[in-house]
């Protein structure tokens, strides 16, 4: 009796976890997209309105660039990232928004190495402060566009023979 239990509850547990790996399958780049559009547009957005909460730190990591004011690349950041989110609203532009957010993900990266001692507690690299870890997790949004510009699947190209 309890190897029969077993047998259909084992059963119903597959065809459940199969169900729930079908729905994740279809739904996780769609929600990856979306999620990268309203971040990326919703945090660019309020750079130039001089609203974000990463602009003291923004400013202080550009201040050694050669050309142009912190103000100036607030903006220009800002408006890099909202079109970043426009790009993975849509298929065909998806490819272009990874490469953006990857150039972008470089400067996004620089405090860690010219802020050390604001994003690292004492300058120890295993004591991020709230700014480091900030910064940190990031590496999750890289990981998630690698995710996704691995799904991206070129158009057939039609042989000329």
């Amino acid at each position: 009796m309890f190897k029969v239990l077993h047998t259909i509850m084992k059963e119903l547990l597959n065809k459940l976890d199969n169900r729930f790996i079908k729905i994740m399958k279809s739904a996780s780049i769609p929600s990856i997209r979306l999620s990268f559009g309203v971040i990326f547009i919703w945090f660019g957005i309020l750079k130039p309105l001089g609203l974000s909460s990463a602009e003291g730190l923004l400013k202080a990591t550009v201040i050694w660039l050669p050309f142009g004011s912190p103000e100036i690349w607030l903006i220009i950041i800002g408006i890099w990232e909202i079109v970043i989110g426009v790009f993975f609203f849509f298929k065909s532009t998806t490819r272009i928004a990874i490469i953006l957010l990857f150039l972008q993900m470089v400067g996004t990266f620089m405090p860690l190495i010219v802020l050390t001692d604001v994003t690292f507690q004492s300058n120890n690299v295993f004591l991020p402060t709230l700014e480091g870890q900030y910064i940190i997790k990031n590496l999750m949004i890289i990981s998630a566009a690698l995710v996704l510009g691995g799904e991206i699947t070129r158009p057939k190209s039609k042989s000329t023979k």
